[in-house]
């Protein structure tokens, strides 16, 4: 998988330079983690908003996920949390990532009688019960789920404009 290279001034640039030409969120994801890329694959069936999805995607463990951990306050190398980053530079950590992204899901899936619990649960459950509840699935995902033994850090030619190069 990626994740070797560049310097944290090197890794700046990067966080800049994916949002240059796209404003399209990216959505950080464990590279290995089975339950985590069984979710990317869930988003790219379902966001198809035309032409080319609402979100992007990126491993943690690539130069890009590194560079925009780094920009959103974290160590490059934590790979501990979904991550959702913004152009705006706003970074949005476990459940607080997953509501935003699932809010902007559900409209075309049929789970759309989901969107406004989801929406309704960022406001009415406090984020510390939300994380505690993520946090359990997070720390065991590999013994629930399996590990894969490198990154996915594309979805094939169909989807690969949906996936962030290191470059």
């Amino acid at each position: 998988g990626g994740g070797g290279g560049g310097g944290g001034q090197d890794l700046q640039k990067l966080a800049n330079k994916v949002f240059e030409s796209d404003s399209r969120p990216i959505i950080l994801y464990d590279g290995v983690c089975n339950m985590c890329n069984g979710g990317v694959n869930f988003m790219l069936d379902w966001d198809k908003k035309v032409p080319h999805g609402n979100f992007r995607f990126a491993a943690l463990q690539s130069d890009t996920g590194r560079a925009l951990l780094m920009r959103g306050g974290r160590e490059p190398d934590d790979i501990s949390s979904i991550v959702l980053a913004t152009k705006d530079g706003r970074t949005f950590l476990k459940s607080d990532a997953i509501l935003r992204i699932s809010s902007g899901m559900w409209r075309r899936t049929p789970l759309l009688p989901l969107a406004p619990a989801s929406t309704a649960a960022r406001f009415l459950v406090p984020g510390f019960i939300r994380d505690t509840v993520y946090d359990g699935i997070a720390n065991n995902r590999y013994n629930l789920f399996g590990k894969s033994d490198q990154c996915r850090l594309d979805g094939g030619e169909e989807f690969a404009e949906r996936f962030v190069s290191d470059n």
